[in-house]
């Protein structure tokens, strides 16, 4: 096997070309994904004063991982000449479809944003007691953050029951921060 041929086995123009890239892109996604996520898991293991938001650093692994992929496929696309092609003919089409599905998601996508803003800003936190507007006999609900995701939040109320509201009500009320329960001031069952 001499040089040439070794070249024209790894030319990205042929088939057999491209898929070794696409081998060899696919491979190093894998290691760099695993690398995010062990330095998320070993950040997680090494914090003994807790300091480190978890749902933060979940979000931010999953975004780098994201990237990652996103990375690997436009290198990919990049280097292969018959997908330049490829992608300026559904160039258009894909435009179209981000207008479509942006109108139709509206409120999903609002949830979402509203759930990156709340993990960046930080206005409550897990394990704090919040007083929200709910559409309850008293208008209200208090309650404990249980949960929170970047399309919803979940409050624990005082008798147990599961309070599920959307981000994007949570980025826009008005909420009470109340201080914590303790054994003195619980509800009496």
């Amino acid at each position: 096997m001499n040089l040439q041929t070794i070249q024209h086995s790894f030319d990205p123009g042929t088939p057999i070309g491209a898929a070794a890239l696409a081998a060899f892109l696919f491979l190093a996604g894998l290691l760099l994904s695993w690398i995010v996520r062990r330095l998320l898991k070993e950040a997680l293991l090494h914090d003994q004063s807790e300091q480190i938001d978890q749902i933060t650093l979940s979000f931010l692994s999953q975004l780098s991982i994201l990237m990652i992929w996103l990375l690997m496929f436009t290198l990919y696309a990049h280097m292969v000449p018959v997908l330049h092609r490829l992608g300026t003919a559904l160039l258009a089409g894909v435009s179209l479809m981000s207008v479509v599905i942006g109108f139709a998601a509206q409120t999903t996508l609002g949830n979402l944003v509203a759930g990156i803003s709340l993990v960046l800003y930080k206005p409550f936190r897990r394990g704090d007691r919040l007083q929200i507007a709910a559409p309850t006999a008293n208008f209200f609900e208090t309650g404990t953050v249980d949960k929170m995701s970047l399309g919803f939040t979940v409050l624990r109320t005082d008798d147990g029951r599961d309070v599920i509201v959307a981000n994007g009500s949570m980025a826009q009320q008005t909420m009470i921060k109340l201080p914590p329960l303790d054994e003195k001031t619980a509800p009496e069952s």
